[in-house]
């Protein structure tokens, strides 16, 4: 494990010393205030879970704008520049039913009387964010501050209201032609509904990774993580579009993790023997056929291991799931296998571009169910059946904002539904308006 990180640091130090095969990044630099963007984010969002068999339903509504003001880098063989990211919230309506991750909760007393953080009222107003620095040498950038991270096995949940934060260093390299160096350490862990920039106790989390693509077809990609006393992470894809007649495509993908949790991790209720040793690996292969206004994916998903694939609180906002089947559940039980099928369709010949439908079924089999590593059942299934309409402006004064909505009908088997979601209808409403500020 220690060797593969080092070698990988040795590689990134490496391609940022020797010569650029291609231009250089850094050599383009215009200034400090002359490459400066700065833009905000309105967004009102909503997202309610209709919960079944007894359980709280949860709605939560709010406004938020968030922004990013990054400055360009210096001139020079080494550039430098600065920037922050950040957002300023306020809920709709009282939200007394809020625990799906939108709003944060102040302290409050749960049934027993024992006095937590988060189950209290919700905020009526709350900001968060940071600064970072960044500096660049030939095509090698790195980053150190607050950012919102977009690696599969360290990812920023960007499916609630704002973003998750990490704050740490993150390297980039690219002076290899078509090769993506990646590397980087964080030590915060800000999920996005939660006011204390480390929320998540986050102590350390390593990550590394390569990227290569062969040519215009074929690409593969490797990313680990080390997450101190949680977890070690490992993911691996390969992509492969092959053009077909008619001006349509065939892509092929697979995707897999594989994750060695310590004992500290949380693994939720999914652990079902074996306390001191939990692993989990998870693959996944899809096809995907497109032809102009057309798109179908067929996937196939399974795990293996004692546990399931969890996230959650091992400083994760459990969008570290970079696999198909994923949408509302992530059909990552324990032992689980899965098959989905996926349909988009664009109404741009119809005279309406921007607008897009997605639709998706996907049935889960053969889950382990476990509470407090006892197996209760060892045939459980879900089924989710997922629809999606989005609408962004092409031009105008409005232009790249967007209206989302998307419903997840969800049910499963009553022993996996104890220990998982359980049976629910989701329904989320994202209102975009981007703003370019300079």
């Amino acid at each position: 494990m220690q060797n593969s990180k080092k070698l990988t640091l040795a590689v990134l130090i490496q391609a940022a010393l020797v010569s650029s095969v291609y231009a250089s990044e850094q050599s383009e630099a215009k200034g400090f205030v002359e490459d400066a963007e700065g833009s905000v984010l309105f967004r009102t969002g909503f997202l309610t879970r209709d919960k079944k068999d007894g359980n709280a339903d949860t709605r939560s509504t709010a406004q938020t704008a968030i922004v990013k003001l990054e400055s360009g880098f210096t001139q020079g063989v080494v550039g430098f520049g600065a920037g922050i990211i950040g957002d300023a919230s306020f809920k709709l309506g009282d939200n007394k039913h809020a625990g799906n991750g939108m709003i944060p909760r102040e302290a409050g007393f749960d049934a027993k009387g024992v006095y937590k953080k988060g189950i209290g009222d919700t905020y009526d107003h709350w900001a968060r964010g940071g600064a970072f620095v960044k500096a660049r040498v030939s095509n090698t950038t790195a980053v150190y501050g607050t950012q919102v991270l977009d690696i599969p096995v360290l990812a920023s949940n960007t499916a609630r209201l704002v973003p998750e934060y990490f704050e740490g260093l993150l390297v980039t390299s690219n002076e290899i032609d078509k090769l993506t160096l990646t590397a980087g350490k964080f030590t915060k862990n800000q999920y996005s509904d939660q006011i204390n920039s480390d929320g998540n106790s986050l102590d350390r989390a390593v990550v590394w990774g390569a990227k290569y693509d062969f040519n215009d077809q074929l690409n593969a990609s490797y990313y680990g993580t080390d997450v101190k006393d949680k977890l070690d992470r490992h993911f691996a894809n390969v992509n492969y579009t092959q053009a077909l007649k008619n001006d349509s495509s065939m892509t092929l993908d697979f995707s897999g993790y594989h994750t060695e949790f310590e004992e500290g991790a949380d693994t939720g209720s999914h652990i079902t023997d074996n306390l001191a040793d939990r692993k989990n690996s998870i693959f996944a292969v899809s096809g995907t056929y497109s032809k102009d206004v057309h798109n179908v994916m067929l996937a196939y998903q399974q795990n293996t291991g004692n546990t399931g694939y969890d996230y959650g609180s091992n400083a994760d906002g459990a969008q570290s799931i970079y696999l198909p089947n994923s949408y509302l559940s992530d059909f990552v039980g324990n032992d689980e296998k899965s098959l989905g099928i996926q349909y988009n369709y664009n109404f741009k010949n119809h005279g309406v571009p921007g607008l897009n439908w997605t639709s998706a079924f996907v049935y889960g089999w053969d889950i382990k169910a476990a509470k407090d590593g006892a197996l209760i059942s060892d045939n459980n299934q879900e089924r989710e059946f997922f629809n999606q309409v989005k609408y962004t402006v092409q031009s105008g004064f409005a232009k790249d904002a967007s209206l989302r909505v998307r419903h997840s009908y969800l049910r499963g088997s009553d022993d996996y539904n104890s220990v998982y979601i359980g049976d629910t209808n989701e329904w989320r409403i994202w209102l975009d308006i981007p703003v370019k500020l300079f």
